[in-house]
């Protein structure tokens, strides 16, 4: 019984410990490769296969080079729709009176019959979303045409929950500004994530229980 205990115990904290998923580009960081061998010097102040220019500032260009994403996010949509139909119909039927037939009782009655039909539905629909933040990612590939592919997570620990803030995309280097920064709004391909684990977070998911009677009841 104790053993059973234990095992519930150590996988309850196994759950609390569980770092929630992600769609961003793997991996999350990467190391720079070695150096190469130095080149011999061809001159006093300018060497042929420098990596930089000598009137160029520094630019993450390299794996494993790092650049800060200015995340400016905002969206904003609205959908709205409107529809009407609407049938009106009359019809007068009169039984001509003809000798000899049978059915007399019936001839000569006028018979009428009218149908009114409407329809009107309307929906609207409204999204609005605004993120702000930074954060610093690494270069994980170059790619063939320059651009960088870069991918990066931020843990904040708070009391006994930690939040994740993760981000991944691909930088033309035309666009990294002063201080190796770049708006996020210039990253295609862009995956922006904000997550958390802990008590707070678990309290607003819906128990596996709930979930499973709520797939097949009707009500």
């Amino acid at each position: 019984m104790a053993r059973l205990i234990v095992s519930f115990a150590a996988l309850l904290l196994t759950a609390c410990a569980t770092v929630p998923p992600t769609n961003v580009h793997q991996p999350m960081t990467a190391r720079p490769a070695p150096p190469p061998v130095a080149a011999p010097a061809d001159g006093a102040i300018y060497h042929a296969n420098a990596p930089l220019t000598l009137f160029e500032m520094k630019r993450a260009r390299n794996v494993g080079d790092i650049l800060t994403i200015q995340i400016n996010e905002k969206t904003a949509a609205t959908k709205k729709g409107n529809s009407a139909a609407s049938r009106q119909s009359s019809n007068t039927v009169t039984v001509p009176t003809i000798l000899g037939l049978p059915g007399k009782s019936f001839q000569g009655m006028e018979l009428s019959t009218s149908g009114n039909h409407k329809f009107e539905g309307k929906g609207e629909s409204n999204s609005s979303d605004t993120f702000t933040g930074t954060i610093t990612v690494t270069v994980i590939e170059v790619l063939p045409n320059g651009n960088l592919l870069v991918s990066g997570e931020k843990q904040l620990g708070i009391n006994q929950g930690t939040e994740y803030i993760r981000f991944s995309g691909v930088v033309d280097p035309t666009t990294i500004g002063f201080g190796n920064t770049v708006s996020s709004t210039q990253v295609a391909d862009a995956r922006i994530e904000y997550r958390g684990n802990g008590y707070v977070d678990e309290a607003q998911i819906m128990g596996w229980l709930a979930r499973f009677f709520l797939t097949f009841l009707p009500f």
